[in-house]
Parts: C-alpha cells; structure tokens; sequence
C-alpha cells in the first residue's frame, strides 16, 4: 500500500498514483459522475469517482458525509476552465481508482461542515466531538495550541524552567471556592484542588529555581459564566530579583511575540499603564476595551496593564479581605501601614493586571516574601495566628529559611485565545468544556458515587433542602 499523502501535499503529485485518508465532507451525485469532497486536517480535496470504473463505482453506492475513507486516486491537473484559484486544491482532483471504507457514519445530529455556533450547547457538548470537526473550531483549537508554543518557546528563551506541581493540594483561601476530593487513606480528610499554583511557584523561588512557568490545569468552584467555567488553563509564571516593571515588561515581551507571529497587530506598544484609580474613573471597571470600531474590525489587539491596586476591601460582614491574592506586597511607601495594621482601606498593593480588548488577560503581583509581612496581611485581615499557621504555615516556615525578592502572574489560556479568535464565550476556545449547568462534555459528569465507594471513604450524602 502506498504511503499516505496528506491532502494539503497532493498537488505536489500531479500525473501520480497517491494514497490519502479522510472524511467525507460532502456527497454529489450527477448521474454516470459521483463527487466526493474530502477533508483531512490539513485541508479539503474533490474526488471523482466514474461509472466507467464499474467496481470502484459500485463500492461506494452507500458512502455519505461523514464517513472515513482511503482512497487511492490518480491526481490529475483540471482543465484550465475549471480551475478555482481561490480554492485550496484548485488547480487538480483525484480520479479514484480504489476506495476503502474505513469506518461508516450514522448520520449526525447536526451538520459540521457548517458554522455550530447557533446550534443548542448542550446538544453540541453531548456530541462535542462532531462539533471539533467543524471549521471554525479546528480553527480555534489550533490557535490555542499555537498560542501557547509561541509562549513556550519564548519564556525558554528567556531561562524560565517548565516545572509541574501538584493537582492535589491543601485547600487554602485563593478568591474562590475549592473543589475537594476525600482522602480513602486518611477519612475524614480532603485534598483540594489547586485554583492556582500560587503557593508552590513560590516555595519554588525558595528551591532556587528563579524563573519558573507551567501550562497549568487550575479547578475553581464559582459560578459559570460566558468567560468563567469551573476548569481552566493558565500560563503561569513566576520570578526571582525582579520588580513588578521587570515581570511586566518580561510578559510584555512574551505576549507581543506571540501575537505578532499570528499575524495579529497591537495597537500601542509598550503597553499603556494605567493605575486602578483612573480606570474607574474613565471607564467605570477594572478591565475596558480601547479599541475603535475600526480596531474592532480589523481584530486589533488593545493591551494594557492595570496597576496600583487597593491591598484590601471590606466584606460583606465589614471584615477586611484581600481584593486580589493574600500573598502580595504593598507598596514600599505604605509597607509601615501595612505592618502596624493602619490605613487598610489606603494600602496600595504592588498587584499588577493584563487587560485587552475588555477581557482581563492575566494577573499577578510581586509577593511578600518575608514572613513577617505574609503574617500582617492575615493579621489585617482577622486572623488568629494559629488560623494563620493553619492556613500558611509552610509557606512561612519555608520563606523563614531564606527566599528571594519575588513575583510572577498568570495568564488565562482561554481569556488570551478569546482575544486572537474574536469569540465571545469560553466554551468556543476549549476542547471539551462544561455545560452552563455544570455537566461535563460527553460524560453525564457529575453523578452519584456508588454506596461501596461511599462506605469506602467513609462518607455518606445527606440531601440538601431546596432553596424556597
């Protein structure tokens, strides 16, 4: 059998015998003529299969979109009146000489060779693998991918080391509510998992790694939205000896060669800095759009970085809490305030944010590294020290052997492809993303643990009362 061509090489054959694989994209009967349509990941090819060619036309009486075929084809150049120059493989067809049915295809419950963005979400996650096969989300999907092997190569570049850390972990007071999994060794006992690598990007500035960064799996139990869903990816970063300009300035770089790698343009480099203060006061938010309606239309990207955020903001109950991270630095002039505890609602903190086309991109502050000053932030915010060591303990205990000046950030995966594809809903730039209920694509996640699994954990459910 002859190696297989793939589709976007075969023009490359022409007067050749090829072999290629595929799926049906489309059918055309014109009596004695059959045209197939073919598509593979690299792009779209016609086929013709004539009467003439009695066996090969008779294999394929039943083939119908979707199906996955290899054929083994003659390409042949058109004729020059039949060329289509604004079409890939324009200028040839195959003249099929065999076809083999690879697998065969119940017909779906929608069409994928068309835009599914207006089809039910929930029909489109239940059959999500139908919906990948569509344009545009191989088109997203590649994007992301494309997106973060840009970041990549860019941050080793620049000396970070890619390092994993742990998907179960303590649960710890991030700004969001943990998901947490039961210990079957220790009952009674939960793990969390991780809404971010805060905690451990930072003991790893206190191994002695000075420039760190993961494609982080992040797991938060808040509610969903367009841009919010329950299980996200995060380009995380962290490093040491550095000021808030210096991370700034590193992300800058990574962003910008990113962008302008795929083609995209940025519409003011450096990137503006504008203070919390008068964002609010011009555009009534933290993260805005800057674009024109002409930036708009041409998928302009509008970076700026937001900064000199207040460190703590009252809660509900009138505590204080932090308005971004716990384990930030204020800033140097209100260092003394903030040790003493004075002037809360004044403390400036050295948090700094990427926001772009309305979106917030990426977040992330340079960190308090001594203990005493990680200790003063849960001070301010009521906690007993034994709630303190509860909660950081190691952290204080690891930064109480020696940690350099650090900070780092983190950028949303799916925030940033948002911002180069021009969607609009998280969903659209995830491979298997979850339902606006909470269901997981595909699988009927979640659902009911067995009563051995239970009797197993040591666990049993007790079933909440409805809310009246």
């Amino acid at each position: 059998m002859n190696p297989r061509t793939l589709i976007k090489d075969l023009s490359e054959h022409v007067g050749k015998e090829v072999s290629f694989s595929g799926f049906v994209h489309a059918r055309r009967d014109h009596g004695k003529i059959v045209f197939f349509d073919m598509r593979d990941e690299t792009g779209h090819v016609q086929v013709v299969i004539a009467s003439k060619n009695e066996t090969v036309f008779a294999s394929i009486s039943d083939v119908r979109s979707e199906w996955v075929l290899t054929i083994k084809g003659l390409v042949k150049a058109r004729p020059e009146k039949l060329v289509n120059a604004d079409e890939q493989n324009g200028s040839i067809e195959i003249e099929a000489l065999d076809v083999q049915v690879l697998n065969k295809a119940n017909t779906p419950p929608f069409d994928p060779t068309t835009d599914t963005s207006g089809i039910n979400e929930e029909t489109r996650l239940q059959y999500r693998y139908i919906d990948l096969r569509s344009e545009r989300m191989q088109k997203n999907i590649r994007m992301r991918s494309e997106w973060v092997r840009y970041c990549r190569d860019y941050l080793f570049g620049e000396r970070f080391v890619e390092i994993e850390t742990p998907l179960l972990t303590q649960s710890t007071p991030e700004g969001s509510r943990d998901f947490i999994i039961p210990s079957r060794h220790n009952p009674g006992n939960f793990y969390a998992l991780p809404q971010s690598p805060q905690q451990y990007k930072q003991l790893l500035m206190a191994s002695g790694f000075e420039r760190y960064f993961q494609m982080a799996r992040c797991v938060r139990d808040e509610d969903l939205r367009a841009d919010r869903g329950y299980e996200f990816t995060q380009i995380d970063l962290e490093m040491a000896y550095v000021t808030k300009e210096d991370v700034m300035n590193a992300v800058e770089g990574m962003v910008t060669a990113a962008a302008e790698a795929m083609g995209k343009t940025i519409k003011e480099k450096p990137f503006p800095r504008i203070t919390y203060k008068d964002a609010m006061a011009k555009y009534g938010a933290d993260k805005f759009d800057m674009r024109t309606e002409e930036d708009k239309a041409n998928g302009v990207l509008a970076y700026a970085w937001v900064i000199d955020f207040p460190f703590f903001e009252k809660t509900d109950e009138g505590k204080w809490t932090f308005t971004h991270n716990p384990f930030s630095m204020p800033a140097p002039e209100h260092l003394e305030w903030h040790m003493k505890g004075e002037h809360l609602e004044d403390i400036i903190t050295q948090q700094y944010d990427l926001v772009c086309n309305g979106f917030e991109s990426g977040g992330g502050s340079i960190r308090a590294h001594q203990p005493e000053i990680l200790k003063a932030t849960y001070r301010n915010m009521g906690y007993s020290e034994e709630e303190t060591q509860a909660s950081v303990g190691h952290m204080l205990e690891a930064f109480a052997y020696g940690v350099p000046p650090h900070g780092g950030i983190a950028l949303g995966v799916e925030r940033n492809i948002m911002n180069l594809s021009g969607e609009t809903y998280l969903r659209e730039v995830q491979p298997f993303p979850m339902t606006g209920r909470g269901k997981t694509s595909i699988m009927n996640a979640p659902t009911p643990a067995t009563p051995e699994q239970l009797k197993e954990l040591g666990l049993s459910v007790i079933k909440k009362e409805e809310k009246k």
